[in-house]
């Protein structure tokens, strides 16, 4: 038992050594949701705040992301929901995949998948009070209607 443990040390001081890759892609600010919607200060803020460390090129790594194999885990999630969605490029999708993604993120936050209980343990900021749900799932409705609007696409 105690060899275990001493194996185990080991392994989790010599993984320290694999760090990850804390780069953010380039930011182009047209290309941005907040400001190629305009999207009003309060609202942006809190979006900002509950979904851009993830879904963003702006991603803020906490301290844990110096800490294998925590990084590796943080480092996926981040990977994965950039490809999902990310506001930092949100101008590049054509306007169906814009309405479709509007649309997706309403029923996360409605449903109380996003933001993740993971992320709430280290940032309780990103919590949405019922007001702010309210607020920012009014805005992304707004938006994603206008949206189907000006290209005529079908709302669902």
């Amino acid at each position: 038992m105690k060899k275990l443990l001493i194996v185990i040390l080991v392994a989790l001081v010599f993984i320290q050594f694999f760090k990850i890759d804390k780069t953010n892609p380039p930011v182009t600010q047209g290309m941005d949701f907040l400001v190629s919607k305009q999207t009003p200060e309060p609202i942006a803020q809190k979006i900002r705040n509950s979904c851009y460390d993830c879904h963003s090129n702006e991603s803020r790594y906490p301290w844990y992301a110096n800490v294998q194999p925590t990084a590796w885990l943080l480092k996926k999630h981040i990977d994965e929901a950039r490809t999902k969605l990310n506001f930092s490029v949100f101008a590049t999708y054509d306007p169906k995949r814009q309405a479709h993604k509007l649309e997706e993120s309403i029923e996360e936050l409605q449903n109380g998948n996003m933001p993740m209980e993971s992320y709430l343990l280290g940032h309780p900021e990103a919590k949405f009070t019922p007001e702010e749900l309210t607020m920012v799932t009014d805005y992304l409705k707004k938006v994603e209607l206008e949206t189907r609007l000006k290209y005529n696409l079908q709302t669902p």
